[in-house]
Parts: structure tokens; C-alpha cells; sequence
């Protein structure tokens, strides 16, 4: 039981760096995220069928992206044995609500998103 705490802990720390991170901060996405890792869902017409390091540069570009009002809560996780997956409510980032869903795996020992799929579930982006 404590080495189940202990893991829903780390990953609930590990979707804290991917909201630290997805507001500017690179190497904190970079931390979170397995270097294949992936991002697949859709705004509208907008598709994101992406590998993870092209959501990086966008986070990149363009620094202070999910705004000033940006908020997010870890609405679940659920875990068994190496693999896992952890659910985030997101209001206003760029305007927009979103749920994501992050596959979790932990590999050599460490805890990382493997896969973000996500679904648009209120607002307009900028420019749309």
C-alpha cells in the first residue's frame, strides 16, 4: 500500500511539472514528458496529431501561452503496477477548457507521460 501511495504521489507531481511547464517553462514539459511521447486531439478544425517535442516549441515560441486566468486541477489518476493514467481539468488556457488524459508509464524507475490526449470541451482560441 505505501509503495501505491508513494507512485500516485510522483505522478500527481509529474502532471504538476506538465502544468508548471505548459505555461513557458520548456524543461519542465521536457522533465515530465518520455522523448516519444505524443499529443493527439482537436480544437475545432485545428488537429493536434503531433510528437510531444512539437507541443515543446509551440510552449517555446510563445511563453506566457496558457495566460493569465490559466488554471488546472488533477481531476484522477489510477494506477496498476507500471502503467497508469491520470486525468486534468483545464480552464482558460488560451481561452479555452480542456480535459486531458496522460498515459503514465514508469520506466527505469521514473514516472513519465507517455501519450496526452486531450479534448476541447469549452471556449475559442485567439485567432479563431
Amino acid at each position: 500500500m505505501q509503495s501505491h501511495l508513494k507512485d500516485l504521489e510522483e505522478v500527481r507531481e509529474l502532471i504538476q511539472l506538465y502544468i508548471d511547464g505548459s505555461n513557458g517553462d520548456v524543461a519542465k514539459l521536457q522533465a515530465a514528458f518520455h522523448p516519444d511521447a505524443r499529443m493527439m486531439g482537436h480544437v475545432g478544425p485545428m488537429d493536434t496529431y503531433i510528437p510531444i517535442t512539437d507541443f515543446f516549441k509551440m510552449v517555446e515560441r510563445q511563453p506566457g501561452l496558457a495566460g493569465p486566468n490559466y488554471n488546472a486541477y488533477v481531476r484522477n489518476i489510477d494506477l496498476a503496477g507500471d502503467a497508469g493514467v491520470a486525468v486534468l481539468v483545464e480552464t482558460d488556457y488560451m481561452g479555452c477548457d480542456f480535459v486531458d488524459y496522460f498515459s503514465v508509464a514508469k520506466i527505469g524507475g521514473r514516472w513519465q507521460i507517455t501519450n496526452k490526449t486531450y479534448a476541447h470541451t469549452g471556449g475559442t482560441p485567439p485567432g479563431a
